[in-house]
C-alpha cells in the first residue's frame, strides 16, 4: 500500500492582511488582564458588541466604500458607457448623497442582518455573544427609519412580521483572526431579498473546466441574474468547493470582497486562490452582453471575483452571487486598542460630477389621465425610451397580488384601483417625521408574474412599474391585453422618496404593514419602457447567449 503525502495545512481560505481604514467607536468595555503562562486576554463586555453592531448596521444602511463610489463615478467619465449606464451611475450616487444624511436609508429592502465574527483564543466573553449581537441588530432596525422584513412561520402556511428585523444570521468562529489570539473581527452584512435571490448553485463535473466550455456556460448562467437584484453588480464566481454549502458561503464572501487577499496560484496545499485572468475575461463578457446598468449598456458589473477551490474528484459545484448596487458591508474588530469600524464614505457628494450631464430625451407622462390615454401614449414609443412619471400610482406587492388573486377566484371584480391607475411593486421603509414617506424604491417584478395575465383580462395592472427582467408569460399577456411594464431604476430608493414621492395613504390591507395597497403621488420619477403592447421586450435580446471570448485567446 503506498503511503500518503507528507502533512501540510492550510487554511481553505487565507484570506491575508488586513489592509482596512477603520475609525475607532469606543475604547469602553474592553480590558485586558493577564493570565497564566504570561498570557494576555482581552475581556469584551456584551455591551460593547451590542454597541459595535448597532453602528455597523447604522452605517451600512447609509453610507458605501469610497471603492464602490468611485466606481460609479468611472462610469460617469467612461466615454463607451452608455447614455443610460451613465444615468444610471448619476442617479445612484445622488441617492448615495441622500442616505449619507442619516436619516433615508440608500434602499427601502433594509436587508436580513447578516454578522460573522472570529474570535481569537484569547478572548473572554460572557458567552452570550450571539445574544449580544442581535440586540444591537434590533435597536439599529427598531430606532432607524429601517423596514422590517422577517417572516416568523406560525404554521407551514402562515406567518407573520417579527416586527423588529430579527432574527440576524449569526456566524462565529473560535479561531484567531489574523494571526492575533487577542483579537474579535466581524464582517456586518445587510443582504436584501433582490441580490440575495441571485445566488445560485449548479452541480457540475470536470468537463466544465476547461476555457472554452467555461465560457460558454459563464455566459448561458450570469445572464440569467437579469437586472432585478439592481446593477452594477459586484460578481462572484465560485468554482470547486469542498461542499455545496461552502461554495455559496465563499461566493457570499467574495462578493463581499472579504476574499480580495486571497493567494493568486493554488498549491498542494490545496487552499482557494483567485484566477485574476478569467476575472478579466468575465468581466469583459458581461461588457458584451448589452444589459448594462439595468437599461442597455456595458456596465452589468462593477468587477468580478473568481475563486478556486478545492473539490472531490466526484463533485464540481460552481456557486454565483452578486453584490448589489446596496453595496452593504462593513468590517470591524475589538483589540486591546478599542472598538474599531471600517470607515465608510460620509462625504460621498465628492464624487459627484462638477457640471449636470446632459441626461438625453425624456417624455413626460401624466398618470392623471384615464388608463386608456396613458396606454395610448406609451404605445407611440419603443421600448427603453426614458420616461418621467407624474400623478397617482397604485403600490402593491406579494401578498396583496395573492389576496387579489383569491378574491378573482371567488368571482368577486377587480378592485377599481388597479384598472384605473398603473400599478408599481415596491414596499417602503419607515417614514421619517417630516417626510411624505421612507425610502421607497421598486420591488422585483418578476415574484408578481404569475398574477399578470388573471389581472390584466380582469382590466388590471395594465402598466406596471418596478425593476428587473421578467417572464415570457408578462409579454406575451401584455401583448394579448395592451399591456405595458416599466423598469425604474433598481437602488436610488432614498432620491426617490426625497425627490419624487409626494404623497403616501393606505388604500386596503393595512394590517400587512408595508406589504399594504398604498396610493402615492409621484413627480418626475423616472422609468424606462420594458415590455410594450405589442410583444416587445428590452430584455429578450440581451438574456440569449451568443458566441463568447475564451481565455486568452480571441473570439471563439
Amino acid at each position: 500500500m503506498s503511503r500518503g503525502a507528507a502533512f501540510s495545512y492550510s487554511p481553505l481560505l487565507p484570506i491575508g492582511d488586513d489592509l482596512t481604514e477603520y475609525r475607532l467607536v469606543t475604547d469602553e468595555g474592553v480590558d485586558v488582564v493577564h493570565g497564566p503562562g504570561g498570557r494576555r486576554f482581552l475581556t469584551v463586555e456584551p455591551s460593547v458588541m451590542t454597541q459595535l453592531t448597532a453602528e455597523a448596521m447604522h452605517d451600512i444602511a447609509h453610507y458605501l466604500r469610497p471603492a464602490h463610489l468611485s466606481q460609479l463615478r468611472s462610469i460617469i467619465d467612461d466615454p463607451k458607457a452608455s447614455p443610460n449606464d451613465r444615468f444610471v451611475a448619476l442617479d445612484l450616487l445622488r441617492n448615495a448623497n441622500i442616505a449619507a444624511g442619516g436619516v433615508l436609508p440608500m434602499c427601502q429592502d433594509t436587508g436580513t442582518a447578516i454578522v460573522m465574527g472570529k474570535r481569537g483564543r484569547h478572548v473572554l466573553t460572557d458567552g452570550r455573544d450571539e445574544q449580544a449581537i442581535a440586540q444591537g441588530v434590533y435597536q439599529a432596525y427598531t430606532r432607524l427609519n429601517l423596514r422590517y422584513s422577517q417572516l416568523a412561520p406560525l404554521t407551514m402556511w402562515d406567518e407573520r412580521n417579527t416586527g423588529s428585523n430579527l432574527p440576524a444570521q449569526i456566524e462565529l468562529y473560535a479561531e484567531d483572526p489574523g494571526g492575533q489570539p487577542d483579537a474579535y473581527k466581524f464582517l456586518f452584512m445587510a443582504k436584501g431579498g433582490g441580490s440575495a435571490n441571485k445566488s445560485y448553485l449548479y452541480q457540475e463535473t470536470k468537463a466544465l473546466l476547461n476555457p472554452a466550455r467555461m465560457m460558454q456556460f459563464l455566459d448561458e448562467k450570469l445572464r440569467l441574474i437579469g437586472t432585478s437584484a439592481c446593477p452594477p453588480y459586484h460578481l462572484a464566481v465560485v468554482i470547486g468547493g469542498t461542499s455545496a454549502e461552502f461554495a455559496l458561503k465563499t461566493a457570499k464572501l467574495a462578493s463581499a470582497k472579504y476574499l480580495d487577499n486571497l493567494p493568486r496560484h493554488g498549491t498542494m496545499s490545496a487552499h482557494g486562490f483567485r484566477d485574476l485572468e478569467l476575472e478579466a475575461a468575465v468581466l469583459e463578457l458581461t461588457r458584451d452582453f448589452g444589459i448594462g446598468a439595468q437599461f442597455g449598456g456595458r456596465y452589468f458589473c462593477h468587477d468580478v471575483r473568481v475563486i478556486r477551490l478545492p473539490r472531490h474528484g466526484a463533485s464540481c459545484p460552481v456557486a454565483i452571487a452578486v453584490s448589489c448596487s446596496a453595496d452593504r458591508q462593513a468590517l470591524a474588530k475589538i483589540t486591546p486598542s478599542g472598538v474599531w469600524l471600517e470607515r465608510l464614505e460620509t462625504d460621498p457628494a465628492r464624487f459627484l460630477p462638477d457640471v449636470e450631464l446632459d441626461e438625453g430625451p425624456v417624455v413626460q407622462v401624466d398618470l392623471n389621465r384615464p388608463m386608456a390615454e396613458i396606454r395610448a401614449e406609451l404605445t407611440q414609443y419603443p421600448v427603453k425610451t426614458r420616461l418621467s412619471l407624474t400623478g397617482p400610482l397604485v403600490v402593491a406587492r406579494d401578498i396583496a397580488h395573492a389576496k387579489i388573486a383569491e378574491r378573482l377566484a371567488a368571482g368577486e371584480p377587480m378592485p377599481q384601483y388597479l384598472r384605473d391607475h398603473a400599478v408599481y411593486y415596491a414596499g417602503p421603509a419607515k417614514t421619517p417625521e417630516g417626510y411624505a414617506s421612507g425610502s421607497f424604491g421598486p420591488t422585483t417584478a418578476g415574484r408578481m408574474d404569475a398574477y399578470v395575465e388573471q389581472f390584466q383580462a380582469a382590466g388590471g395592472s395594465l402598466v406596471m412599474l418596478a425593476k428587473g427582467n421578467r417572464s415570457t408569460q408578462v409579454t406575451d399577456a401584455c401583448k394579448s391585453h395592451g399591456g405595458f411594464y416599466l423598469g425604474s431604476i433598481g437602488g436610488p430608493a432614498a432620491r426617490l422618496a426625497q425627490d419624487c414621492i409626494r404623497n403616501v395613504e393606505v388604500l386596503e390591507y393595512p394590517e400587512l404593514g408595508m406589504e399594504a395597497v398604498w396610493k402615492i403621488e409621484v413627480e418626475n420619477f423616472p422609468a424606462f419602457i420594458v415590455v410594450d403592447d405589442k410583444g416587445n421586450d428590452f430584455f429578450a435580446e440581451v438574456t440569449r447567449p451568443k458566441t463568447v471570448v475564451q481565455i486568452g485567446t480571441g473570439r471563439a
